[in-house]
């Protein structure tokens, strides 16, 4: 049951359901003589759970660090993708400039059988002229000059076609040149695609395990949330079969701003406002501060150490003593649950065995009662 937040920004304990809240809520409501044993076997679940909820985060902190590490190995992951994409673009331009380089050297190939075949005739038809005798040429040639011309035609044509041939060649040279020059700058962009595919298959692995080891441990902590929420219930069951065994008489019943506690406290929704104390409106924790401070007794600032179950020791380091006799003015701490509840002792029975007490917050109403309890079981605060 909770008693004490010490901010407004301090969260209620997620483990303890609605359920459980309600029914240590009926244990408060039926405290009755509990051995002091009951102070210890409480201690023993709430030691067993704190033991349980210490494992819950260590492993949300594994969980954690690996889910850090995912997050960079998957920016990794983007960043090889981002690199390989560059590659390929890369790739894709010398692929295309090489397959032009292709066609050209193809179509200078083509040109130079052409041209040598063209050289190939012109050098048949030489060799055929050749046979016919100089008179013979001369005889068949208008005049001289017609003799003269056909000579020259015929070793310029030759000329010519030889030239052509060699200029194509050195052409078909240089895109040869072009075209390994571009080969090797595509092996070398597939050889470092390949190595960023390598490293991506690394990566991803890598990111799979961390995924999987990251579930493990979730999983290892809801586990243990499981166990801790099972411990609670069982604790809130043994309260309630020591309460069962008692009796409770309830003379003032849920009262807005009962008891004296300040309007401006008791009037506002409940824990919105932080008393002189440290501790939240409404609660038990906060009425039970107020109502000792009242009757000019000194009360610690409680600075984060608020809680029912905490008050004991704190106020020790004040000088506070406690003990397991009740005493009218003194504040009775109930243990039991994550945060126990602490009242104010109005009256103590002859005998000391009933005492009637003065409370907020019973029964997770946020509001005042009384009531007529046993005295066994509690702890004594004497500020």
């Amino acid at each position: 049951m909770k008693q004490i937040k010490t901010s407004p920004k301090k969260p209620r304990s997620k483990s303890v359901t609605k359920l459980m809240i309600v029914l240590l809520a009926v244990v408060m409501a039926s405290v009755a003589p509990i051995s002091i044993a009951t102070k210890a076997f409480a201690d023993q679940y709430d030691a067993r759970i704190k033991a349980l909820q210490t494992e819950i985060s260590q492993y949300q902190a594994q969980a954690g660090a690996l889910q850090t590490k995912a997050v960079s190995l998957q920016d990794a992951l983007i960043r090889l993708a981002s690199e390989k994409a560059v590659i390929q673009v890369q790739i894709d331009l010398n692929q295309a400039k090489y397959d032009q380089l292709q066609q050209q050297i193809n179509e200078t190939t083509a040109k130079i059988k052409i041209n040598k075949d063209a050289l190939g005739n012109t050098i048949a038809d030489l060799y055929v002229d050749g046979k016919i005798s100089p008179l013979e040429m001369i005889a068949s040639s208008k005049n001289i000059s017609d003799y003269l011309d056909k000579q020259e035609y015929r070793n310029s044509v030759r000329d010519q076609l030889a030239q052509t041939i060699k200029t194509i060649k050195q052409l078909k040279a240089q895109l040869d040149e072009q075209q390994t020059a571009i080969n090797r700058t595509l092996t070398d962009g597939k050889n470092a695609r390949e190595a960023l595919t390598s490293k991506e298959t690394e990566q991803q692995t890598l990111l799979t395990q961390t995924n999987g080891q990251e579930a493990a441990y979730q999983q290892l902590s809801t586990d243990k949330q499981t166990e801790a929420d099972k411990l609670v219930q069982a604790q809130i069951a043994s309260n309630m079969s020591a309460a069962r065994r008692g009796n409770s008489q309830t003379l003032v019943s849920d009262v807005i701003g009962g008891g004296g506690y300040p309007s401006a406290w008791a009037n506002a929704p409940q824990d919105t406002v932080i008393d002189n104390w440290a501790l939240f409106n409404r609660e038990c924790v906060s009425y039970v501060a107020w109502k000792i401070a009242s009757t000019g007794r000194f009360v610690p600032y409680f600075n984060g150490q608020g809680n029912a179950n905490q008050w004991e020791s704190y106020v020790a380091g004040y000088g506070i003593k406690s003990g397991t006799t009740p005493v009218v003015g003194s504040a009775a701490v109930l243990y039991g649950g994550a945060y126990g509840h602490v009242m104010y002792v109005e009256a103590v029975s002859d005998d000391k065995s009933r005492i009637t007490i003065s409370e907020y917050n019973y029964g997770w109403s946020g509001m005042y009662s009384k009531r007529s309890i046993s005295s066994a079981g509690l702890t004594y605060l004497y500020f």
